[in-house]
């Protein structure tokens, strides 16, 4: 199971939400290249790293801070947050960018993501689904798309996505466990690599999604438990056995 800990980045500074409202912001690191190293520095192999301005505002607002992360750090990374027409993907990808994620777009414009997997390949895609009482929500979580989970799921898989992100906006920055029964649905489509977020505070619930691995969990992403010291990410490494190349010895 691999482990990514998560950067969000809201005018230029690493910071967490709470589900996801704009409104109730912890600033954890002026500079996310920092977060960034310091993550790497105690091993991790993927970093989650999330431009909240572009979520919001549907175009990079954080393109440069990102940049400079991509330079500092040789870990993989993965990029989502105002990511809505194929110049910004390109300019990711090219950028080194590991992985590009979808939110909102996934919704509005799914030819976006199929002429990207075209492109690029599925796996410099995923898709994240946020989710907020079985409803996908769009624009940085502020608005509800109206499509139900299974609906978004259904769409994904026939364009040929292969990674999906999984958030319960209620659990996310809340450090009250992840929503276990949302992610069994997602996994019980079948076909896709999942990777959940969202509520993760501690080893029982890490322990808890390995046992998923099977159905085809394929990490977690740690927010707020990593930056309160609630998790260490050191100690999750070396429990979860997690080798230089993201694999595990669990998957």
């Amino acid at each position: 199971m691999n482990i990514y800990p998560a950067v969000d980045i809201k005018g230029g500074k690493c910071v967490r939400l709470a589900q996801g409202d704009f409104a109730k912001e912890t600033v954890y690191l002026e500079n996310p290249v920092d977060a960034a190293k310091m993550w790497e520095s105690q091993g991790a192999k993927w970093i989650h790293v999330v431009d909240l301005d572009g979520a919001k505002s549907g175009v990079p607002g954080n393109f440069d801070v990102i940049c400079d992360i991509r330079k500092a750090v040789s870990a993989n990374i993965q990029v989502g947050g105002g990511i809505r027409n194929i110049s910004t993907v390109k300019d990711y990808l090219c950028l080194g960018i590991n992985r590009v994620i979808f939110g909102s777009s996934a919704i509005a414009d799914l030819t976006l993501i199929r002429e990207t997997i075209d492109k690029f390949g599925t796996d410099k895609v995923a898709v994240g689904i946020d989710v907020r009482h079985n409803q996908v929500a769009i624009e940085g979580w502020t608005k509800s798309s109206g499509v139900t989970l299974e609906t978004a799921l259904r769409q994904l898989r026939d364009i040929g996505v292969e990674t999906m992100i999984y958030t319960d906006i209620s659990r996310d920055g809340m450090m009250k466990g992840p929503n276990f029964s949302g992610i069994e649905k997602v996994l019980s489509f079948g076909d896709f690599s999942v990777i959940a977020s969202g509520g993760i505070a501690s080893l029982k619930d890490l322990e808890q999604l390995a046992l998923y691995e099977q159905k085809g969990l394929e990490g977690a992403i740690i927010g707020k438990a990593l930056y309160s010291g609630a998790l260490n990410l050191e100690v999750i490494l070396k429990l979860f056995n997690t080798h230089v190349d993201g694999s595990s010895e669990n998957g």
